[in-house]
């Protein structure tokens, strides 16, 4: 039964690589797209980010005000650099 995934991975590695290299090349309105996407990845990737930050942020200051008001010493805080937030999505061609 394992010898026969094997073969059957390997054939499909094979014929999944022959479809591959028969792929036509990228016109420029799919390289377009592609940029357009990889773009949109990117500063999603960003926003993603700053909202990270922004909610470690509250928590950090929620833990250290619970401790102020239990009486316990706030531990001194870490320097950080500050959020950034990446602002509203620019498409390349609006941006140019």
């Amino acid at each position: 039964m394992r010898g026969q995934r094997v073969v059957v991975t390997i054939l499909a590695g094979m014929l999944s690589t022959a479809v591959v290299a028969k792929l036509p090349p990228l016109n420029d309105d799919q390289k377009a797209k592609a940029a357009e996407a990889k773009a949109k990845a990117d500063w999603q990737a960003k926003v993603d980010a700053f909202q990270l930050c922004v909610s470690q942020e509250r928590v950090a200051r929620f833990y250290d005000a619970s401790l102020r008001a239990k009486d316990k010493p706030v531990p001194q805080p870490v320097a950080t650099a500050p959020c950034q937030d990446p602002g509203p999505f620019q498409a390349a061609s609006a941006a140019k």
